[in-house]
């Protein structure tokens, strides 16, 4: 697993498959994402890397239900004390009492919807909190939950608007270029959720997939509406 610095307070823990952040407030922490079932142990000792007390870790916000995204997150919330957030309509699938969406795939999309399914299977999660539009959350001076649906029904971005800071979760991808995301239940929905991103006028952006935006983000998430496949 590669520790990479976005920001001071912001750092990318990037596994195999996708990747999750640690956002700093102190020696309060906030995982957004948490990787898949394996990655607890490496999440635990990239925190201590960095000179943080994994103790610390008071939440753990999953931007959707994908096995990528969720899977270390029972592990780490039950040995540190986290509370886990989703939204209220992809929180059954994480709790493991409803399936995981089929995407609709588009035919390039198949071989890399076979890759993405060599990532092991998550456990269920617990959902302490569910969120929804518009919710506040209390790190980074204020973040907002922006309900971005089209990859999931449960999708969410989380937007810091004193820090510019956007984590887009896998509602847009940044692998190779700036696009909306892959593995859409329903594409044209996902296409709205961008544009509604794009409004938010980030300096920085942080996707699922991909590195981050930090120089004319604004203008190439505002871009990313336009890029087909």
């Amino acid at each position: 697993m590669d520790v990479i610095e976005v920001l001071p307070q912001l750092h990318m823990f990037r596994f195999r498959i996708g990747q999750a952040f640690l956002w700093r407030d102190g020696d309060e922490l906030t995982l957004i994402d948490a990787g898949d079932v394996t990655a607890a142990p490496d999440v635990e000792r990239a925190i201590r890397s960095l000179g943080a007390d994994p103790a610390g870790l008071r939440r753990i916000v999953l931007t959707h239900c994908h096995r990528d995204h969720i899977g270390a997150a029972e592990e780490l919330a039950g040995r540190f004390g986290a509370e886990v957030l989703a939204h209220r309509l992809d929180a059954p699938v994480v709790r493991g009492t409803a399936p995981v969406p089929e995407p609709v795939l588009l035919d390039w999309e198949r071989p890399l919807y076979e890759h993405a399914l060599t990532v092991p299977v998550a456990p269920p999660v617990r959902v302490d909190r569910e969120l929804d539009d518009g919710d506040e959350l209390d790190f980074g001076g204020g973040a907002r939950v922006v309900h971005v649906p089209g990859h999931t029904e449960g999708s969410v971005a989380v937007h810091l608007p004193r820090h510019g800071v956007l984590f887009t979760g896998d509602a847009v991808a940044g692998v190779g270029r700036v696009m909306p995301g892959v593995f859409n239940v329903d594409r044209e929905r996902a296409v709205d959720s961008v544009r509604r991103l794009a409004s938010l006028a980030p300096s920085t952006v942080c996707f699922g997939h991909g590195d981050p935006l930090t120089e004319d983000a604004a203008a190439v998430l505002s871009g990313a509406v336009e890029v087909t496949p």
